[in-house]
């Protein structure tokens, strides 16, 4: 079920001419394993990702793999001169790629966050907003680090959207508005619970209106968690699947 099946991240990855070695395994579910790599001389952090190259059920999905990481690194790269998202430093064959470490740690529920961080959010948002961008996955709040410097940080652009991921075509511009307008919604609802004390009565209002997207997506989705969450209990407990590892 796992990206690169029962094989664990390399030991040792080399990019651009320099090597690095495993330090610490993050996740691997059915898209991609991560983890943290360190420099062999500068003992600098990396985060290398590697997205799937395991056959499923007999299909061949390497090629999903290799999708994936160029959607990702093409966000990255369009990305890079902000400093609220990691550069890339190098491509790991056709499937994987390597970008900077990022001092901090993921938003979670009753951590400290200083008072101008969701404002410095909302900024990075209108600004992807601006250049046709919409990180699609800011409901999950590991994706969101709050780093040493005080300032938030983004991870993760694996779903995320522009025109072009549908060629131009008519509907992605209204896609692209609808993720847009999700991104800004769930970043004000960690607010709301994070900073309920700087969260203004128009900003709890966004929180408390779901969207539609949303609510459609929770009630349609639900018996395939409902389901996945069985078959993964089933199979963890028959061996078949590997425990997931630390997030």
């Amino acid at each position: 079920m796992h990206a690169l099946g029962r094989a664990a991240l390399p030991a040792q990855l080399e990019v651009n001419g320099d090597t690095y070695r495993a330090a610490q395994f993050i996740k691997h579910d059915f898209f991609a394993a991560t983890g943290f790599y360190e420099h062999v001389i500068t003992k600098q952090l990396v985060v290398a990702k590697l997205s799937r190259t395991e056959s499923f059920f007999g299909l061949p999905l390497r090629w999903l793999g290799q999708m994936i990481c160029d959607r990702e690194v093409h966000f990255y790269n369009q990305l890079a001169d902000l400093p609220s998202v990691p550069s890339v430093i190098g491509r790991v064959g056709k499937t994987g790629f390597v970008h900077a470490f990022v001092p901090g740690r993921p938003l979670e529920k009753g951590m400290p966050v200083p008072d101008g961080f969701f404002d410095e959010m909302l900024a990075v948002i209108d600004t992807l907003a601006a250049r046709g961008i919409a990180i699609v996955d800011t409901n999950k709040p590991e994706n969101i680090l709050l780093g040493e410097d005080g300032h938030p940080h983004l991870v993760d652009f694996q779903i995320s959207y522009d025109t072009r991921s549908l060629w131009n075509l008519w509907p992605a511009g209204v896609l692209l508005r609808m993720f847009q307008r999700t991104d800004k919604y769930h970043v004000l609802k960690h607010k709301s619970r994070l900073r309920p004390d700087l969260t203004t009565p128009e900003e709890l209002a966004i929180v408390t209106r779901r969207p539609w997207p949303i609510r459609l997506h929770r009630r349609l989705s639900r018996p395939y968690s409902l389901l996945r969450r069985r078959l993964f209990k089933h199979l963890r407990a028959t061996g078949r699947l590997m425990p997931e590892g630390s997030k």
